[in-house]
């Protein structure tokens, strides 16, 4: 099938769009991806649901900004496939729409992730497959990460040393440990690029801290890399994780921006560290994808910290930005065919699930 996977993840920066051809076993051929930004105005109200979602207690509740935040959701979604259609064709099957998450609580069985997906394969006049992390939460697993199911397709034919790890650094971060006999771990790393955006917008307006030039600027305060790095959250044994909102930067107030960003940039890469220690075997490669591997202060500090080979999804062949949009692509036509979802080695999931909700138009 030919599927498009939209992405707009937990740094709320944009909407991430990519055409795959597959049969949600293999990949047929990748075809082109499209970005389509948020505009200031808009991540604004995304920012107030972020906020406004810390009341939500069931998963339908939509209350504050929620409501005009899930219109602005779906809007931009549907703009970002028109425009892609019409700059590379309509020849699109089946649509893979993950939303905007705004609350994760896999503990309370309660994630939320805003877009109306009936009303979207409606304006687009295709099949749209959406809320894919609920029945996995509601069996009692983490609902996250979700892209891991597809990280061995993806890099199944790349001449890599094994065992491989596949770090994506959004928002939040989360690892994908694929051993040479094909075993499969995954679990959320910590913050990656949320901590360091939020900052960033509030003082400058700005979306996010273009090649790092800022952070190369500011010096690293080790003594808040190391409070910070003391959250109950790193003790955790996976499967396990995160909420946007679960961490907070409020260490770094004190200092100027250059070196909270550069303190900031440090803490993610110290969370991946030891992300990495709770794996089965120190991987002989990982693939950084995601906004965190256009960041060469951030990509710096992971050489440093990790002392491996790592590289970009780009320098390997693939997408560090569409990486995930791709994903969910595949997730799409793998749960339109009811096939597994998630596994017990990705979501702490009782069994191999599928999920995801479909909507005809």
């Amino acid at each position: 099938m030919r599927a498009i996977g939209l992405m707009s993840g937990t740094s709320f920066d944009g909407v991430d769009v990519a055409l795959v051809e597959t049969d949600g076993e293999r990949i047929e051929r990748f075809g082109p991806s499209f970005y389509r930004a948020y505009r200031p105005e808009e991540r604004a109200v995304l920012a107030r649901a972020l906020s406004d979602a810390v009341a939500v207690g069931e998963r339908r509740e939509r209350p504050g900004a929620l409501v005009e935040a899930e219109d602005i959701v779906t809007r931009a979604h549907a703009e970002a496939v028109e425009a892609f259609v019409s700059a590379h064709g309509g020849d699109a099957e089946i649509v893979g729409f993950h939303g905007q998450t705004v609350l994760h609580r896999p503990d309370q069985r309660l994630t939320v992730q805003i877009g109306d997906g009936a009303a979207l394969a409606r304006r687009l006049g295709l099949p749209v497959v959406y809320d894919f992390r609920a029945a996995d939460v509601a069996a009692g697993g983490q609902g996250a990460p979700l892209a891991p199911t597809i990280h061995p397709v993806l890099t199944r034919d790349l001449d890599l040393k094994r065992p491989l790890a596949v770090l994506n650094l959004g928002g939040v971060g989360n690892v994908t440990f694929i051993g040479e006999d094909g075993a499969l771990v995954a679990f959320d790393t910590g913050p990656a690029n949320a901590l360091m955006d939020d900052r960033l917008f509030r003082e400058t307006g700005e979306a996010f801290d273009r090649d790092g030039a800022i952070a190369a600027s500011g010096r690293v305060d080790e003594a808040v890399v190391a409070t910070l790095m003391a959250h109950p959250y790193f003790e955790k044994a996976p499967p396990k994780s995160l909420d946007r909102n679960d961490f907070d930067a409020s260490p770094t107030e004190g200092l100027p921006l250059a070196d909270a960003l550069a303190t900031l940039a440090a803490f993610t890469a110290a969370s991946v560290a030891a992300a990495g220690a709770r794996l089965p075997k120190p991987p002989a490669t990982w693939i950084v994808a995601g906004g965190g591997a256009r960041n060469p202060t951030l990509m710096g500090m992971l050489r440093e910290r990790l002392g491996a080979d790592i590289r970009t999804a780009d320098d390997v062949g693939l997408s560090a930005d569409a990486l995930e949009a791709q994903a969910f692509a595949v997730l799409a036509v793998r749960s339109f065919r009811g096939l597994p979802l998630t596994y017990p080695g990705t979501t702490g999931a009782p069994r191999p699930m599928t999920g995801g909700v479909l909507a005809l138009p």
